[in-house]
This record gives structure tokens, sequence and C-alpha cells, in this order.
């Protein structure tokens, strides 16, 4: 079990538990991934995710995503997507 860089944070709306994501790596809806930084470490699955609002199934390199996050994240966090 893996895991690899995809992201970072770049902002969180802590009023709705919502991380935007700057995505360096591929990401679809049913991937697994770990938000760790300096104090937050935590494993999620990725239920749904949004650009401009719109719901989508997946996304790309270069893609800023809202994601709902388990727990409270910070910018600067690192993203990672975990291998199975």
């Amino acid at each position: 079990m893996g895991e690899t860089e995809i992201g970072k944070i770049t902002h969180y709306f802590s009023k709705i538990g919502v991380a935007v994501i700057q995505l360096t790596g591929n990401l679809r809806v049913g991937d697994k991934i770990r938000v760790k930084g300096a104090t937050s470490d935590f494993t999620q699955s990725v239920d749904s995710m949004q650009v401009e609002h719109e719901k989508i199934e997946e996304a790309k390199p270069g893609d800023d995503i809202g994601l709902k996050v388990a727990a409270h994240a910070h910018e600067h966090d690192k993203v990672f997507k975990i291998e199975e």
C-alpha cells in the first residue's frame, strides 16, 4: 500500500468543512486520500467533489477542486492518494 502526492490544500472553509485542493495528480470519486500537515493527518474516501459548484467524477492535474473533508484541514497541507 503506497501513497502518491497529488496536491495541496489552498483554502479551508471551516463552517462547511470543505477544502480546496490544487491538484498535481489525478483524482476520482471513490479514491482514498490522506491529508497530512503540521497538525493534521487523516484518511478518507472521496465521496464527491466539485469544480466551480459543478459535481464531477474525476479531476486532473491543474484543477482546483472543492472536497468535503472528514476533519479540519489547513492551507499547505499535502494531499496523498492511497494506492491499495
